[in-house]
């Protein structure tokens, strides 16, 4: 059972950084995108940044420059740092990953599969 674990997160000042942590574990056999969304109340989730199919990196245009996001999707971990942090982006944020499990024993699989998976996402409060 593929899982996509977070730790991190919690509440900041205004221009502190703060970290983030994710992990992939389960039976993959490729993951095509690693990334971060984000929520904040009343609004739609959001791209935060990602690596995609290609291994580029792709960020927010509201955090560019201010976060940076490391690691990759062969360790299946990656590490958010949110720097210069500002009250907007005061948000849940959420692990997200496309990828190609692996079947159970006994499943069937196929290659071509690109399934979603969402982390249980870890609130960040930035106060001014």
């Amino acid at each position: 059972q593929v899982q996509l674990v977070e730790s991190g997160g919690g509440s900041a000042q205004a221009g502190e950084q703060q970290t983030l942590f994710c992990s992939v574990s389960g039976s993959i056999f490729e993951i095509f995108t690693l990334g971060w969304y984000r929520q904040a109340p009343g609004k739609q989730r959001e791209l935060v940044a990602e690596i995609d199919t290609d291994g580029k990196t792709n960020y927010a245009d509201s955090v560019q420059g201010r976060f940076t996001l490391t690691g990759d999707k062969a360790q299946r971990r990656i590490i958010l740092i949110m720097d210069s942090l500002k009250p907007e982006d005061t948000a849940v944020y959420y692990c997200h990953s496309v990828l190609n499990p692996l079947p159970p024993p006994g499943g069937t699989w196929n290659h071509r599969d690109q399934v979603e998976y969402w982390g249980q996402g870890t609130q960040v409060t930035v106060s001014s």
